[in-house]
């Protein structure tokens, strides 16, 4: 990855601490009607914004109070406590789920239900190249293969058109991200791995109360996966969760995650019938997700409606294409607001001296993710001893051949991200985002 690039969780810490429809010209036009371009802040210039941008994550005082009560209590573990099964009856009811698993993070909930699916040793997994690094970081762990599918860059998701190219006997499993809360095309997913007899585990740890024709992202796999990682719309420092319509299967969760110990329809055949890890939750974390949950509607319906207006800004200024969403699409997430940047209609401005324009303009932006695939993981990966044990010399050769995505290469070249916190500001927030933009670009030439 460009060493250039800051890390997701980077960008979103640097985020937080820092109404015009377009003109019938094509190009959007400034918030306020008499403003002018001006000079530009990178070169000396007034800069757009000089006010701070909302903070996160945002405590509310009320959690404070049973927080302490399980402190002083000393039942911090699950197994002596009741607050984090309290949280995951609420958070499947939040999603429409019948069952819902808290773990310690959203890789250790990926970890937990590739292992109960089945997902082993000399296995493939199909996953987008477009993901945070743990997405395939999870199935290397288990031994198996992250099989990328090419990304569709209009949308930033998983082609569903490059999947089935990629399927071989040997493919166990499907695992999409909705990568920065915006769903991946659900239908297309799920109708190839019922023809290819594949499990579907959905990487939802980005993606919060997103929906697809109206049921929560997380919920049409055979497993949602979700994150509450510090910069996440549900925070807890750390955590994640599991949730699931199959008892069975939640069973298997539940008692994969507790060390192996029997749950449910995991019966006791001995101290512990299965293999096991430790990813629990603790007891003060669930209280936080509780307490954070009062907040998680209304911030979404937010980002929501600052993101379509947002786009609406913007979407005219020559070189800058907002993303897509999918049809099937009824709400997304916004953990983050993307679009693509075209150059050769700034001047050929490089991108990085565009976010350099647009941050000095007052305006937290980051390039976002680059071609993790090219970092080394992958070969430290397969040249283990475990790895050339379990595959043929020729099945990494060809991996390796294989490990080609040109339209996610240009997208990781192209990419333009807002904190999520962006968008919780207001709605004349969004017209300083546009209207740095479009600064930039009618000053491209002084850029050059």
């Amino acid at each position: 990855m460009n060493k250039n690039h800051l890390t997701r969780r980077e960008f979103l810490a640097a985020a937080s601490t820092g109404t015009i429809v377009a003109a019938s010209g094509g190009i959007a036009a400034y918030a306020n009607p008499g403003k002018k371009a001006g000079k530009l802040a990178i070169l000396g210039g007034k800069p757009v914004r000089t006010k701070r941008w909302p903070s996160w994550p945002i405590w509310d005082k009320s959690a404070e109070k049973p927080i302490i009560s399980v402190l002083r209590s000393g039942k911090w573990f699950r197994g002596s406590g009741t607050k984090v099964s309290e949280f995951e009856k609420k958070y499947a009811e939040l999603m429409g789920a019948k069952r819902c698993l808290a773990t310690a993070s959203g890789t250790t909930a990926l970890m937990v239900a590739l292992h109960v699916l089945g997902v082993d040793a000399g296995d493939e997994v199909i996953v987008s190249p477009y993901t945070f690094i743990a997405t395939y970081n999870v199935v290397l762990l288990a031994k198996a293969l992250p099989v990328f599918a090419d990304t569709d860059p209009e949308t930033f998701q998983i082609n569903p058109d490059k999947i089935e190219e990629r399927i071989t006997k040997n493919t166990r499993a499907i695992l999409p991200v909705h990568i920065l809360g915006l769903p991946a095309n659900m239908d297309r997913i799920n109708a190839i791995a019922k023809k290819h007899n594949l499990v579907v585990i959905e990487d939802a740890c980005q993606a919060w109360l997103a929906e697809w024709r109206g049921k929560k992202i997380g919920t049409l796999g055979d497993l949602g996966c979700f994150s509450f990682q510090n910069s996440k719309h549900l925070p807890a420092g750390e955590g994640g969760a599991v949730v699931g319509n199959d008892e069975e299967i939640m069973d298997r969760c539940q008692s994969f995650h507790n060390c192996g110990r029997p749950y449910g329809s995991v019966k006791k055949t001995s101290g512990y019938p299965i293999r096991g890890s430790n990813s629990r939750m603790q007891e003060f974390q669930a209280v936080i997700l509780m307490s954070q949950m009062k907040r998680l509607e209304k911030d979404t319906a937010r980002r929501n409606e600052n993101a379509h207006y947002l786009t609406s800004r913007i979407k005219d200024i020559p070189g800058i294409l907002p993303h897509k969403l999918y049809e099937g699409v009824t709400r997304a997430a916004y953990h983050l607001y993307p679009f693509r940047y075209k150059k050769e209609h700034f001047n050929n401005i490089p991108r990085s001296k565009f976010l350099s324009a647009l941050s000095a303009e007052g305006i937290p932006c980051s390039g976002g993710y680059g071609p993790q695939y090219k970092d080394g993981l992958i070969e430290e990966a397969l040249n283990s001893v475990g790895y050339k044990r379990l595959y043929s010399r020729e099945r990494l050769k060809r991996y390796r051949r294989e490990n080609h995505y040109p339209d996610n290469d240009q997208l990781c070249k192209e990419a333009v991200w807002f904190s999520q916190t962006l968008l919780l500001g207001t709605k004349r927030d969004m017209d300083d985002i546009a209207d740095a933009i479009l600064k930039i670009y009618e000053n491209r030439d002084k850029l050059a």
